[in-house]
C-alpha cells in the first residue's frame, strides 16, 4: 500500500526539508503532501524540490481554519484511506520588535489552536503504522513555566481543556496581566510547552492503542536551525540548515517500528527530554 504524507508549513525551512527528505526516501507508488497557506509560495516550493521519488503533491492549508483542516483529512481518507505520515511544523513567526499583545491572537490561533486541529482531524485517519509527529521546542519543557502556571499543562484531561488554558493566557497577554500572573515575556516558551502538552494530553488516552497499531505521536525538538524564525531570537553559531535537521525527524519518521520508550514524549536527536 502507498504511504502518503502530509507536512504543515512546508514551503520553506525545515517544513520544506521534511517534504524534500521524505521524498527522497519513499517509493514512486507513494505521496508526499507539502502544504502551507499562501498559494504562490507553496508552488514555489514544489518547484525546488529535487531528487525526489516519491510524488510531492501541492495543497493549499491554513491551520487557523478548522474547516479546511478537517476536509483535507477527510479528503485524505477517501482519496487514500488514511495517513502514515504528518509532521505538523507551521509556525506563525515574530521578531523581537513585536508588541506581544499585537500578535497573539493570530500566533496562538496557528501555533497552538493548529496544532490542536491538525491533531483532532487527522489521528483519526492515522493508519496502522503511521507516526504523527508535532515539532516543537526543548522551550516546551513543563519546567519552563512558573510553578503556578503547570498545572492546567500537566494535567489537562482533553485537548479542549488545554485549548481553554491558551486562550486564557492569549487573553492575559491581550489585557495586559500576563507579566503580573507570571507568564514569560517570550511567548514562544508558553505557546511550545502547550505544543507537547497537547501531545501529551493525547497520548495518556490513546498510549495503549496507538502502540498496539504500532503507530506513534511524539513531539520533537529539531535542535536550532538557522532559519527566518529563528535567526531574530538566537546565535546563530553552530547551527543546523534545515535539511541537516529533517535527518533526525525523517529517520523518526520512517522507523520500522515505533519506539514505545518515544511514545508521548518530547524528543531531540532521538534522546527524550524531561517534561517536568
Amino acid at each position: 500500500m502507498a504511504k502518503i504524507a502530509v507536512v504543515t508549513g512546508a514551503n520553506q525551512g525545515l517544513g520544506f526539508a521534511l517534504v524534500e527528505g521524505l521524498a527522497r526516501r519513499l517509493s514512486p507508488d507513494d505521496v508526499v503532501y507539502l502544504t502551507g497557506r499562501d498559494a504562490g509560495r507553496v508552488a514555489r516550493a514544489r518547484e525546488q524540490v529535487t531528487e525526489a521519488k516519491a510524488e510531492v503533491r501541492t495543497c493549499l492549508l491554513d491551520v487557523r481554519d478548522g474547516q479546511a483542516v478537517a476536509a483535507l483529512a477527510g479528503r485524505l481518507r477517501d482519496e487514500h484511506g488514511g495517513v502514515d505520515i504528518v509532521f505538523s511544523n507551521h509556525y506563525l513567526r515574530t521578531v523581537p520588535e513585536d508588541v506581544p499583545a499585537e500578535v497573539i491572537e493570530p500566533y496562538v490561533d496557528a501555533n497552538n489552536l493548529g496544532t490542536t486541529r491538525m491533531l483532532r482531524a487527522f489521528l483519526p485517519v492515522l493508519r496502522q503504522g503511521g507516526r504523527f509527529v508535532v515539532v516543537s521546542s526543548s522551550l516546551g519543557r513543563l519546567r519552563e513555566l512558573p510553578e503556578p502556571l503547570r498545572r492546567p499543562f500537566d494535567e489537562a484531561a482533553t485537548l479542549d481543556d488545554l485549548d481553554a488554558t491558551l486562550l486564557a493566557w492569549r487573553d492575559a497577554v491581550l489585557a495586559g496581566r500576563a507579566g503580573d500572573e507570571g507568564w514569560p515575556a517570550f511567548i514562544n516558551i508558553p505557546s511550545k510547552v502547550g505544543q507537547v502538552a497537547a501531545v501529551r494530553t493525547l497520548a495518556r488516552q490513546r498510549r495503549a492503542e496507538d502502540l498496539a497499531h504500532d503507530r506513534l505521536l511524539v513531539a520533537v525538538c529539531p535542535g536550532m536551525i538557522d532559519t527566518a524564525s529563528s535567526r531574530p531570537w538566537f546565535d546563530m553559531t553552530g547551527a543546523q540548515t534545515p535539511e541537516q535537521a529533517a535527518v533526525a525527524l525523517v529517520e523518526l519518521a520512517l522507523a520500522p517500528e515505533a519506539d514505545p520508550a518515544l511514545y508521548g514524549e518530547l524528543v531531540r536527536f532521538g534522546r527524550v527530554l524531561s517534561w517536568p
